[in-house]
């Protein structure tokens, strides 16, 4: 099979740049002395999570419980739902565990605690949790002072049905950081907030075994995670527009695109009309606030190479629409009704999130696989 066969818009990968991407992080993380915890989120394929735990030491982190029943299948067992638990998903997480998975939660209130002890205890079983931490104002989390960090830990230590198995963070502010050298300091307070909170739980006498971090762009550029335990990432397999526009890879890197057909013209505004529309490509608009907005996509060739200038300026729900962002003349003959190009995404996760399956290449046109995935929560 070619890409030039297949009906549009397909999700495209290129096997040879996900190993190479994933390669980098494990030497990174062999310099740094930690282990993976790679992130399930993003490939939501059993074959792509078998590249990354490839050296590392087997647990995976998820974000939704279909993940986790999906990769539980495939025999993976340590897994952390990353994701501040709510009550209508323990019956569901007990069965889990009752088959044999391992799965840690995380909260980061008192009201969590009590629920998740409670549902233990109808089960009959002691329920690992993590104290989710803010490092960075981002989103959810406990902060270091916070006298709700030990209020917590001690009520995990006390109570049946759950077991305090340590703290994690996650520097999701990175993703708006200006700079490599401000993902270096905010890497540096991801590691030492988690580290601290990890010592005035010991100090307390909690037990605090596990210290989970992680985002893609701390990933890359940490310099020290001494007392830290695993990392966690997930874009870094495939990475996107956003990362690269960050500084965090470059876009030759990038191994995901969208395949979409030539639908039309609009020659005297400019615009090459697509199928590939917001169902296809997402929403996000992550780059709009970098140096450099991609649009909902920058255009490339059936081979995976850019176009110099043209993105997908705007989209409908089945449309797409390319244009120039020089407002140079486009070239027609280039775009011919039918014919195809592929289009590399803002964001990996939100723009694989409708699709089933993967078409893998490897560097050319030719299909050497197909990969299935799975959606839903």
């Amino acid at each position: 099979m070619d890409l030039l066969t297949l009906e549009t818009p397909s999700l495209v990968l290129d096997i040879s740049k996900i190993k190479r991407n994933i390669t980098h992080i494990h030497k990174r993380m062999e310099k740094l002395g930690i282990n993976l915890r790679p992130h399930g989120k993003t490939a939501k394929n059993i074959d792509v999570i078998k590249i990354a735990l490839d050296g590392q030491a087997g647990g995976i982190t998820v974000s939704t419980l279909k993940e986790a029943e999906y990769y539980f299948s495939h025999g993976i067992i340590d897994i952390v739902y990353a994701v501040g638990i709510a009550p209508v998903k323990l019956d569901r997480i007990a069965g889990l565990i009752k088959k044999g998975a391992n799965i840690t939660l995380i909260l980061d209130s008192i009201e969590q605690v009590k629920f998740v002890a409670a549902k233990g205890q109808q089960y009959d079983l002691n329920i690992p949790v993590l104290i989710e931490l803010d490092c960075d104002g981002h989103r959810s989390g406990v902060t270091l002072d916070d006298s709700l960090l030990l209020d917590i830990g001690h009520m995990l230590n006390r109570e049946k049905g759950v077991m305090m198995s340590g703290v994690l963070t996650h520097a999701g502010e990175s993703y708006q950081c200006k700079s490599v050298e401000e993902i270096r300091v905010l890497a540096k307070i991801e590691r030492d907030m988690a580290v601290k909170c990890s010592e005035i739980l010991r100090q307390n006498g909690l037990p605090c075994p596990i210290v989970s971090v992680g985002s893609t762009p701390t990933a890359n550029f940490a310099e020290d995670l001494t007392g830290v335990t695993e990392v966690r990432a997930g874009v870094f397999m495939f990475y996107d527009l956003v990362m690269a526009g960050l500084g965090v890879c470059d876009k030759s890197d990038i191994a995901i695109s969208v395949l979409t057909s030539i639908i039309g013209h609009q020659k005297r505004k400019g615009w090459v009309i697509t199928d590939a529309g917001w169902m296809a490509l997402s929403r996000d608009r992550g780059t709009a606030s970098q140096k450099v907005d991609q649009g909902s996509g920058l255009v490339c060739n059936v081979e995976g190479d850019p176009l110099n200038d043209l993105i997908v300026s705007s989209t409908n729900q089945e449309h797409g629409i390319i244009s120039d962002r020089s407002k140079k003349e486009i070239a027609w003959e280039s775009f011919g009704i039918g014919s195809m190009v592929r289009i590399l995404p803002n964001h990996a996760c939100a723009t694989g999130a409708m699709y089933d399956r993967y078409y893998i290449t490897d560097g050319s046109t030719e299909i050497i696989d197909v990969w299935h995935r799975i959606n839903g929560w």
